[in-house]
């Protein structure tokens, strides 16, 4: 009888793995990437395209998640918190609900006085279809697709989107998002509401942590949250982290929507127009750990928030998030861009180019 190698039981699982995952692609279920020396995988679902995990070592080779999350597919459909979602088909803030696109007024489906990631049924309250499934190997990837419809939560026209989680080495993860309009103009912006608690995601709060962001311009907010318009200098405020900075010094000094913490809107250095390239937004490191994340993204903003408001929330292992228990960097386009000529466009039109949105997490330890 012929032996088998280790390197073809390993291929053949892989690929049983996928053929059982083919089965599936249309029920809610949880889909794991694993590179091949094991120290690093993530595990997403389709609910939301969710980003349910992801285990990176620290300076000891110790495994840990370090995002927030849920333990069961039913508390991230019932949840409300927005762990680690897709969120569109606008993220962050519109101002009353509406804008104006192409002379017509446009009417969306408003949570209080505006919309927030795209309304009470944004693409983190969707199941997204699996296009692709591949688990193991040099790099697993996992690609969703959604289609969105004309006058879902308001927005016009139908939209083709698809995001894509793959692994690289050594543990890097990247996220691809695209959307195409199909038959009419309309916004595109989407997001990655990952919570990153490089500790751990039950190691406490992060304001021990390190951080930095390669930002010298934010957008200020009015007591809504919504942007004046304005796109200031960072240099003289508490805003200004261009150089590494414990998040505890800072939190308390800044401020959104009355509590204290980050909650802000940074114009990323260097973006030019969009040309596609990688830039690097930001880096974390925790230093009880040795572990570090660097942030790559070819948009043009990268929202900042510290988790302000996050209290008691029961969360994966039995573990209970509490206030500034975890950091959110979400590379978008600016909140409210509508209603802002000066800021960077986001409407995507039928026939011209589509959205792209490219993302690199670049873990490592020391």
């Amino acid at each position: 009888m012929a032996r088998v190698g280790p390197f073809s039981i390993a291929l053949l699982l892989c690929l049983a793995l996928a053929c059982v995952a083919d089965a599936a692609r249309k029920t809610v279920g949880v889909y794991e990437l694993k590179n091949k020396k094991g120290d690093f995988s993530i595990k997403v679902t389709n609910w939301g395209a969710s980003l349910m995990s992801v285990l990176v070592p620290d300076s000891k080779g110790n495994l840990a998640d370090v995002v927030l999350g849920y333990d069961t597919l039913a508390e991230y459909v019932d949840g409300s918190s927005a762990f680690g979602t897709v969120v569109g088909r606008v993220a962050n803030r519109i101002a009353n609900g509406s804008f104006v696109l192409d002379g017509k007024t446009i009417h969306l489906n408003k949570d209080g006085t505006t919309v927030l990631h795209g309304g009470h049924r944004g693409f983190n309250r969707v199941i997204w279809t699996v296009k692709e499934y591949v688990p193991c190997g040099d790099s697993p990837f996992i690609t969703l697709y959604y289609r969105s419809f004309d006058g879902e939560q308001g927005f016009p026209g139908d939209l083709d989107v698809y995001v894509t989680y793959q692994l690289s080495s050594p543990h890097h993860l990247i996220a691809r998002m695209n959307a195409t309009a199909l038959n009419k103009a309309t916004p595109v912006n989407l997001a990655n509401h990952a919570y990153w608690n490089l500790g751990g995601h039950r190691s406490g709060d992060v304001l021990g942590q390190v951080i930095q962001v390669f930002a010298s311009r934010y957008t200020p907010v009015d007591r809504s949250m919504i942007p004046t318009g304005e796109i200031a200098g960072v240099a003289g405020t508490p805003y200004d982290l261009r150089s590494p900075t414990r998040l505890g010094s800072r939190v308390r000094l800044v401020s959104g929507a009355g509590m204290a913490g980050f909650d802000i809107n940074y114009e990323v250095d260097g973006w030019d127009g969009g040309d596609g390239g990688l830039r690097k937004v930001a880096a974390v490191r925790d230093p009880a750990s040795g572990r570090a994340l660097e942030l790559w993204a070819d948009q043009p903003g990268v929202q900042l928030y510290t988790s302000n408001w996050m209290s008691g929330v029961k969360g994966k292992g039995g573990a209970v998030y509490g206030q500034y228990g975890a950091v959110c960097l979400e590379t978008q386009g600016f909140p409210d861009a509508v209603n802002h000529p000066n800021f960077p466009s986001v409407i995507v039109r039928p026939g011209a180019a589509a959205y792209r949105h490219d993302m690199l997490f670049k873990f490592s330890s020391s």
